[in-house]
């Protein structure tokens, strides 16, 4: 997962507002799109075209305002196979107007998935991958997202004699089937040919955001998780006011969840020194880190 943006509403001090890219399963999934988010692609190295779906949490302006100047950069670029975008109703019809008053229609198809403001729902899902979108406790519809791997098939054990199988069994065996005989016997037990698998990976994105136990439910054992730590713990009256949260409150959350591995981010500009959030956050949470741009976190870290 690689942070293209980490900034609050502002961006500020070399910070952008806020995207991130997930790459998994060969999927590359853009999670909302703020102002220079196509900057940072570039700078990255990161090829827009392997971009196929995008991810808006809520139509506050830093989460969707890059959205259109990377449209119309698609579309200069010969953009040609399908774009999912997923977002709440309103968008749709923002980009349609830019569209119809440049009078520039894009080379290819954007497809809308409107989102769900109060329930937790699969919005994709292939053989590889599930996305997950959940509700958010902040000013407007507002949703997160959990990615999940699902199990891909098992690895043959090359140290096993598996040169007499046929190959129509081996398959069955990836698959973790046992092959019977006639009799309804094992002939080939899938565990004794097989390798274990590796454990699956899982991420949850949590976008704008007062603390909820609606929140903590639905990451419940995530792996990774990003939430937002707008304010520090002085400026609490300040994010109950505008439904943020704090660096310690983002903490809460993932210590309550049982997730792995934290990231905080969506910081206000008013904080040049973001250790200052991260050290309110790791004595709740001691495995926190900063989402800062051009920082990449793996799944497994």
């Amino acid at each position: 997962m690689l942070i293209l943006g980490s900034s609050g509403a502002l961006p500020v001090n070399g910070r952008f507002t806020t995207s991130q890219l997930l790459s998994v399963a060969n999927h590359q999934f853009l999670i909302d799109c703020g102002e220079a988010c196509q900057h940072q692609l570039r700078k990255f190295e990161v090829s827009q075209h392997k971009i196929n779906h995008i991810f808006v949490s809520h139509l506050h302006g830093d989460h969707y305002l890059g959205l259109t100047g990377l449209l119309f950069s698609m579309h200069l670029l010969h953009r040609e196979h399908d774009l999912h975008l997923y977002s709440f109703r309103g968008l749709e019809d923002i980009l349609l107007a830019q569209f119809r008053h440049a009078h520039s229609v894009p080379h290819f198809k954007i497809v809308f998935h409107p989102l769900t403001e109060a329930k937790k729902e699969v919005i994709f899902e292939d053989e590889h991958v599930s996305v997950e979108s959940f509700p958010m406790d902040h000013k407007i519809p507002t949703c997160g997202f959990i990615f999940r791997e699902k199990p891909p098939p098992l690895s043959l054990d090359k140290s096993k004699d598996i040169g007499s199988i046929p190959v129509e069994y081996l398959v069955r065996l990836k698959r973790g089937e046992d092959i019977l005989n006639e009799k309804g016997e094992v002939t080939f037990r899938s565990a004794d040919y097989t390798l274990p698998p590796r454990p699956l990976r899982s991420y949850a994105y949590c976008s704008d955001t007062q603390p909820s136990p609606q929140v903590v439910s639905a990451i419940k054992g995530i792996d990774l998780v990003y939430h937002e730590a707008t304010f520090m713990e002085s400026e609490i009256s300040k994010a109950r006011e505008t439904r943020h949260s704090t660096a310690a409150e983002a903490a809460a959350v993932a210590r309550d969840a049982g997730a792995g591995r934290l990231i905080i981010g969506h910081f206000s500009a008013r904080y040049k020194e973001l250790n200052l959030l991260l050290d309110e956050a790791v004595k709740i949470f001691p495995n926190t880190a900063l989402a800062l741009e051009g920082e990449s976190f793996e799944l497994t870290d």
